[in-house]
């Protein structure tokens, strides 16, 4: 060390400069060495352990809930109080917080999610996560210096999606699970907004936000956060018992590919795990970063169903995704184990440098400068150094007492003196002026910092028009799953029937001819990669007279504007407050149906001039499936319509749209003799899927007369709703 100006070894001033950014040394190629150096670990916090477990272990950011609008509504979360002392915490270490509002928000709740922007404002939260078309509206509006981070649930599967997004002020997106490598590469080509990807924990066996298979059995709705899980139950296929269960993902060991892909942030799932399970993610994902070994075996232990599977990043699907919790698995996580993953997290980790400069003059009170690396300064004063008898202090011994920070969240940095000679200060007053100097930064650096939020603004956001009610009964819709159900149609007595594209694409010119100004081209929900054409193929539709088009996801949207079709939403938008609406119609739809998740009192109160309508007949869709059980187990058979059975002896069988395959409800939905209860809505779809044109046209039938149907059915949701 130099006499002047002490410094830490290269090794320590290294690791300084590096954990100002929450960095590892990563010894690898220079391209993907620059990606994997700002690359963000995103660590799951669903308790107060589990956010100690994962700022104290490496994690550079970690998202959490604060009350009851959040995907995890069963996770401990966090209160306001609780929130505060959270971002505290984290900013002070360098560590970004992110809050979750990623669920549907009803209109009741509207007010209490302008609180919860409000509190995440006064906080000074780094994001919000959303998954409502209506609160991010709103967030946009009242909190215009927030982050708005979509989540996952809004199924952004492709660069139209994600495009979408970025124009609407997203600053990041957590695309799908099930998407490939490639595809991710051309999301992050197309665009420049932050793409945010799993690597690591459950896999959903449907498309997130696109499952409604928990609310329509229980009435626990996983796009509300009170997912049952009931896809980890038996569903059996053939000689598969299991066939709606996933293995966990894990994609640790391609984190570096993910980052040369374009991926800004690497995101761990857990809310609901132990804290071991968090300490022990994070580490393997540092490590692995830092081109240091993990223990897979172990993390699987700490949790997994039947190990790990690397999902859909290499394009591959079929029955090795699939998986359920063994009793080893459920054993496997054994006291020493968990005590091993506990002890990660049991002492504070070095996260911000500080630097300090000592001062000793003759007569006058030691001072000590200290600074850290966001430019707070503390000077402290101590005792008067005593004339040096025989050893004065000099940069040696100073940088000796002052190389400490033992038990704080700080590390030592560079170490500058401005000693007068003859002059010694004890070893325990420089120790008690470096205590005191960290003491204080370390209040500096827990104060919070509110962004704007404007009340005014958000008061307003609120007061919504009510909707007259007509008393006229809802026009009559019609959603076709293939060209031969359109036989069993009269042509002029529907004037609203949505076929998928591929469908449209099969109808003789005679047939285009008859109903083509009733038609609208039902688009694919998702993009994954596959419909580089697709584009083509609505323009020669458009020319051919086909004017409409049905769009259930924000790249559909997109696609059908650009495409210049008259754009009506579907029920996958999951539209369920009146700002949502607000926003569909700015976005260009000319209405929209409303998600069958809305009781049917909450759908009549929707404000907003925008059209809208429900579902009044059909097989529920009730998952949204890239990987195909019956594809994964049997072959394709094109498709027959398979089933799968439950454990009470119920089929749901699988159908595919646009070559998307789906699970249906195994009774239809029926609202015909109740037709008069919708009044005030402006239309009711009658949702065909696997019916012959003959049962087409007595459901048709039956409906206009007010009967009863024949045979098992659900009113679904809308008299008794969601929780």
């Amino acid at each position: 060390m130099t006499v002047d100006n002490v410094q830490l070894t290269m090794k320590e001033s290294a690791m300084r400069t590096n954990l100002k950014n929450h960095r590892e040394a990563i010894p690898q190629l220079s391209t993907v060495n620059c990606q994997l150096s700002t690359v963000e670990i995103l660590a799951p916090a669903g308790s107060d352990e589990s956010l100690t477990a994962a700022v104290r272990t490496g994690a550079d950011a970690v998202y959490l809930g604060g009350g009851e609008l959040n995907a995890r509504r069963s996770a401990k979360n966090f209160d306001d109080a609780g929130l505060a002392r959270a971002v505290s915490y984290c900013h002070a270490r360098e560590v970004k917080v992110y809050l979750t509002l990623n669920t549907m928000v009803l209109e009741r709740e509207l007010s209490q999610a302008l609180c919860v922007l409000e509190e995440a404002c006064a906080l000074g939260v780094d994001a919000v996560i959303v998954a409502d078309p209506g609160l991010a509206s709103l967030a946009r509006r009242v909190c215009p210096g927030l982050p708005l981070f979509a989540s996952t649930q809004m199924a952004v599967t492709g660069p139209r999606g994600a495009l979408a997004l970025q124009e609407l002020g997203f600053s990041r997106v957590v695309l799908a699970r099930e998407m490939s490598l490639d595809e991710i590469r051309a999301v992050a080509q197309s665009c420049s907004i932050e793409l945010e990807v799993f690597v690591h924990g459950a896999l959903c066996m449907s498309v997130s936000g696109q499952c409604y298979l928990s609310s329509l059995i229980g009435g626990r709705s996983g796009n509300r956060g009170l997912c049952a899980q009931p896809c980890r139950l038996p569903f059996a296929f053939e000689s598969q018992s299991h066939a709606l269960s996933l293995k966990d993902l894990s994609l640790i060991d391609r984190m570096a590919e993910l980052a040369d892909a374009g991926v800004t942030s690497l995101k761990i799932e857990g809310r609901m795990k132990r804290p071991e399970y968090v300490a022990g993610a994070v580490t393997a994902c540092r490590n692995a970063l830092a081109g240091q070994a993990y223990d897979l075996d172990e993390l699987a232990a700490l949790f997994s169903r039947d190990g790990f599977t690397q999902g859909y990043l290499d394009g591959k699907r079929g029955a090795k995704m699939f998986g359920i919790r063994r009793k080893e698995d459920v054993t496997g996580a054994s006291p020493a184990l968990l005590a091993k993953y506990g002890a990660l997290y049991q002492k504070e980790r070095g996260a911000v440098p500080v630097d300090f400069h000592l001062t000793l003059s003759h007569g006058q009170p030691a001072e000590l400068t200290a600074a850290d690396m966001d430019g707070n300064t503390v000077r402290v004063t101590g005792d008067i150094p005593a004339p040096a008898i025989t050893s004065p202090t000099g940069p040696d011994k100073a940088a000796a007492a002052l190389s400490k920070a033992g038990g704080t969240f700080f590390i030592p940095g560079k170490i500058t003196c401005d000693l007068s000679p003859g002059l010694i200060l004890p070893a325990s007053g420089l120790n008690a002026l470096r205590r005191e100097s960290l003491a204080q930064l370390s209040a500096i650096r827990h104060r919070l910092s509110p962004l704007p939020f404007k009340r005014e603004d958000a008061t307003r956001s609120l007061d919504f028009p009510a909707r007259p009610l007509t008393g006229h009964p809802p026009e009559i819709r019609v959603r076709l799953a293939s060209a031969e159900q359109l036989s069993g149609l009269d042509a002029g007595s529907i004037h609203f029937i949505s076929m998928p594209v591929d469908q449209i694409e099969k109808l003789s010119e005679d047939m285009l001819s008859r109903y083509k100004s009733a038609l609208a081209a039902e688009l694919p929900k998702y993009e994954f990669g596959g419909n580089a054409n697709l584009s083509a193929r609505l323009e020669a539709l458009r020319d051919a007279g086909v004017t409409r088009a049905l769009a259930g996801s924000l790249a559909a949207i997109k696609l059908a504007t650009e495409t210049r079709f008259t754009a009506h939403g579907d029920f996958s938008l999951n539209i369920a407050n009146t700002p949502a609406l607000v926003a569909c119609r700015e976005h260009g739809l000319a209405d929209s149906l409303l998600s069958f998740e809305l009781a049917l009192t909450s759908a009549k109160k929707l404000g907003d001039t925008l059209p809208r309508g429900v579902i009044g007949y059909g097989h529920l869709p009730l998952m949204h499936l890239r990987n195909c059980p019956a594809k994964a187990f049997g072959g394709c058979s094109g498709c027959g319509f398979p089933s799968l059975r439950d454990r009470k002896g119920s089929d749901f069988f699988l159908a595919c749209t646009n070559g998307e395959a789906a699970m249906y409800n195994h009774i239809p939905l029926w609202i015909g003799d109740k037709a008069m209860d919708f009044t005030g809505l402006d239309f009711l779809t009658l949702y065909f899927t696997r019916e012959s044109s003959g049962q087409i046209a007595e459901v048709i039938a039956r409906f206009r007369e007010g009967r009863p149907t024949v045979g098992p059915f659900t009113r679904g949701l809308y008299y008794r709703g969601v929780k």
